[in-house]
């Protein structure tokens, strides 16, 4: 009984949780009222207050899911002896496929919008994100450590790369001006990316 209960209990929350990312994307949060939420998972109200007691509270989750899942998402790991442009284009690559995903765009609108008008919030997760490591600021300490790449500041040359993706995966696609790049372009934008940033840090002989 309290795995069957257990069991409904995560299917209700996962309800709640893709009725708000519907709900928020058409109409957005301050418009989305917990009533309308309820209606939307086909849950009660009172159940969606057992899982998230405010609205913010859903929105911070959703955030927070965003965020975990790219630093999941990228299981690249540096690899001594194999040529740096080839790894490191390949990990660009998979960050690219998972920041210029039309899921993980929606979302990124839903929490920008969100944290806009909550200056303090938005502090407070830009600064939790910061912390965080990335697959790509792990594989530049890594070079670093191999003698590959020569530079002194990893978080502020992992900011630079993060500018040079996002500058045509994310912010002309979340602001809604340019479409999801093909695959041609992200690969494309993923050798180009892993090149400029090579002819800047990389240890030449």
């Amino acid at each position: 009984m309290d795995i069957e209960n257990k069991s409904r209990s995560q299917l209700k929350r996962h309800a709640i949780i893709e009725a708000a990312k519907r709900t928020f994307k058409v109409i957005g949060v301050a418009a989305t009222s917990m009533d309308k939420l309820a209606e939307e998972a086909q849950v009660s109200k009172r159940t969606v207050y057992n899982h998230f007691a405010t609205k913010e509270a859903l929105v911070m989750h959703l955030i927070s899911e965003l965020w975990q899942e790219a630093m999941t998402k990228n299981q690249g790991r540096y690899q001594s002896g194999i040529a740096l442009k080839s790894q490191f284009s390949a990990i660009i690559l998979t960050e690219i496929e998972f920041i210029n995903s039309q899921e993980h765009i929606d979302l990124a609108r839903v929490a920008i919008g969100h944290l806009f008008y909550n200056n303090d919030e938005m502090a407070r997760e830009i600064e939790k994100m910061k912390q965080q490591e990335t697959a790509l600021i792990r594989w530049i300490k890594a070079a670093i450590s191999d003698n590959k790449l020569s530079l002194t500041d990893a978080n502020f040359a992992n900011e630079q790369l993060m500018h040079l993706i996002k500058g045509h995966c994310f912010w002309p696609q979340l602001l809604g001006y340019q479409p999801l790049l093909t695959t041609e372009e992200r690969q494309h934008l993923a050798s180009e990316t892993a090149q400029i940033f090579l002819s800047r840090y990389q240890v030449t002989a």
